[in-house]
């Protein structure tokens, strides 16, 4: 399960993209809809920072994590890219990446104002 920031909209385009390119048992949602977050365990204010990519058995990967892992589940040369970035150093590397991208939301295409998070990722 890929879980998302639907108020963003860069965050709600970069997740529909990945859902067309995932299996079809993988659930990707708006945190906004998620009835029980607790029961994923996960806090609004943890799932409004970054996504989260929650294993079959109720792990979770936040972050650059959760965006490796979904691209590992979609297969292919993304799954290729997926498990690249899940590696060290590349693993590493894709930390700071996301967390400048986290950050930058609000002006990447399709973010708006509603994107901007002034909490520290």
């Amino acid at each position: 399960m890929l879980i998302f920031d639907g108020d963003c909209g860069f965050c709600t385009s970069s997740a529909r993209w990945v859902e067309r390119r995932l299996p079809d048992d993988v659930e990707v949602v708006a945190w906004q809809f998620v009835d029980d977050l607790g029961a994923l365990g996960l806090t609004a204010e943890q799932a409004n920072a970054k996504a989260w990519w929650i294993t079959p058995e109720g792990d979770l990967r936040g972050g650059h994590l959760a965006i490796g892992e979904s691209l590992r589940a979609a297969g292919g040369l993304w799954g290729v890219a997926g498990r690249i970035m899940l590696v060290p150093p590349f693993r590493w590397l894709a930390r700071p990446v996301y967390a400048l991208v986290s950050r930058n939301r609000h002006r990447m295409p399709g973010g708006t104002p509603a994107c901007r998070i002034d909490s520290p990722r």
